[in-house]
């Protein structure tokens, strides 16, 4: 119950800005927030709100999911190849998502956010 303290300030905003579907659920001291965001900056406003809880995304204790409403479920993806002295939050930055977002698209393959190998390719979710 303290991921869920922890991040209230975002379960509220979510509820507050009309997120559909709105699912949390903690597992293995990691809290899981899915759900459908009615518009991309109600996404964006519920992103910042985790960055000034947890700034640069470090805490990996948070995967949040939120899809855009219309946006036909599974968001659009591109693929990416890690390279050699790559993190989840380089690659972040190159594509402009935010890292939990790649490792939540990658859950099949990454099983720990710190560890990354070469040659992996990654789905990279397109804004």
């Amino acid at each position: 119950m303290a991921l869920r303290a922890k991040y209230q300030q975002l379960i509220d905003a979510a509820t507050n800005s009309g997120v559909t579907n709105l699912q949390v659920r903690e597992e293995g001291n990691v809290l899981y927030i899915d759900g459908n965001a009615p518009s991309e900056d109600v996404k964006k406003q519920i992103w910042d709100i985790f960055n000034k809880i947890d700034p640069d995304y470090r805490s990996g204790d948070l995967v949040l999911n939120l899809l855009v409403a219309g946006g036909g479920g599974t968001p659009a993806t591109e693929e990416y190849e890690v390279v050699k002295g790559d993190s989840l939050s380089k690659i972040g930055q190159k594509y402009g998502v935010p890292w939990p977002e790649i490792y939540a698209a990658n859950k099949d393959q990454i099983k720990d956010p710190n560890l990354i190998q070469p040659g992996w390719k990654l789905k990279i979710p397109k804004k």
